[in-house]
C-alpha cells in the first residue's frame, strides 16, 4: 500500500511540476486591470482560465474582498459570478453586501453565493462550478490555516479552471501562503482613500497590493486605485494637501530689515 501510495505521490509531483514550468501561462488570454505597472509584470494582465490567490494581512479582510470583488468585475465580463463561503464565514466578516458590489461597479444580480458547511464541501463546490463554462469567475473564500487545501486540491482547481476558462479566484482569510499551482499570488492592505468629493464621505477605494507570485513574470507591490464606473485599477492620482493661506499683515509681529530684528 505505500508502494502504491508513493508511486501515486510520485506522479502527482511529476503532474505539478509540469504545470509549473510548461508555458501555458503565457498562451492563456488576459485581461488589463488598468494599472500600468501592474499589468506590464503581469504580461498584459490578469490571466484568465487560471487560479489566483489573495491573502489578506492581519485584519484586511476588506480590503482583500474589496480586491478580489475589482478582480472579479474585470474578468466576469458581465457572465455569473459564483461566490463560494464556509458556513460561519458571515459571523466572522459578516454577509457580502449588495450596495456595496453596487457601489464597486459589480451588478448584484450576477451573483451567485454558496454556503459550504466545510472545508471540503467547498472545495468540491469551488471544483464542480469551475468546470461550468457559463460562469465567468468563482470566488473561493477559505479562512484559517486548512489542511484539506494542499497540491492535490490547488491542482484540481487548476485543471478546471484551465479545462472550461472560467477564472478562479481564491480568498485566504486569517491564513499564511503555502505551496499551490496558482498562477498569481497577492496580499492585500488597505491604503489611504483620496478625498471624496464635496458632500462625499469617502474617496475612491485604493489597495496596497503586493504581488508576491507571479508564475511568468516579476513581482512588485503598488497603489492601485479602484475607479468603479470605468470597473478598473488605475495609479492613483496625486492631491495636494491644502494649506493655510499666510496672512497678509502682521502688525503685531516684529520686523526683519536687513537681516536685523526690530520692533514695530
Amino acid at each position: 500500500m505505500s508502494g502504491a501510495r508513493t508511486s501515486a505521490l510520485a506522479t502527482l509531483r511529476g503532474h505539478i511540476e509540469r504545470i509549473e514550468t510548461s508555458g501555458v501561462g503565457h498562451l492563456l488570454d488576459r485581461i488589463a486591470l488598468g494599472h500600468p505597472e501592474a499589468d506590464s509584470a503581469l504580461q498584459g494582465g490578469l490571466a484568465k482560465a487560471a487560479i489566483h490567490e489573495v491573502f489578506s494581512e492581519g485584519h484586511q479582510g476588506a480590503a482583500a474582498t474589496g480586491f478580489v470583488v475589482g478582480l472579479a468585475g474585470r474578468v466576469t465580463a458581465r457572465r455569473p459570478l459564483l461566490w463560494v463561503r464556509q458556513d460561519f464565514s458571515e459571523r466572522e466578516a459578516g454577509a457580502l453586501s449588495m450596495s456595496g458590489l453596487a457601489e464597486l461597479g459589480v451588478d448584484p444580480c450576477c451573483l451567485v453565493t454558496v454556503r459550504a458547511t466545510d472545508v471540503e464541501a467547498a472545495l468540491r463546490t469551488a471544483a464542480d462550478s469551475l468546470a461550468c463554462a457559463a460562469l465567468g469567475a468563482v470566488v473561493l473564500e477559505l479562512w484559517g490555516e486548512t489542511r484539506q487545501f494542499d497540491l492535490v486540491a490547488s491542482r484540481k482547481l487548476t485543471l478546471a479552471a484551465q479545462a472550461s476558462g472560467v477564472t478562479g479566484l481564491l480568498l485566504r482569510m486569517s491564513a499564511r501562503p503555502s505551496p499551490s499551482t496558482a498562477e498569481t499570488r497577492w496580499i492585500l492592505r488597505a491604503a489611504h482613500s483620496p478625498p471624496g468629493a464635496q458632500g462625499s464621505a469617502w474617496g475612491a477605494p485604493r489597495f496596497d497590493a503586493e504581488l508576491v507570485r507571479n508564475r511568468h513574470g516579476p513581482v512588485g507591490r503598488w497603489i492601485m486605485e479602484w475607479k468603479c464606473d470605468e470597473c478598473l485599477f488605475s495609479e492613483p492620482a496625486t492631491y495636494p494637501q491644502p494649506v493655510a493661506a499666510a496672512p497678509a499683515h502682521r502688525p503685531h509681529q516684529a520686523a526683519i530689515i536687513n537681516g536685523q530684528r526690530r520692533a514695530g
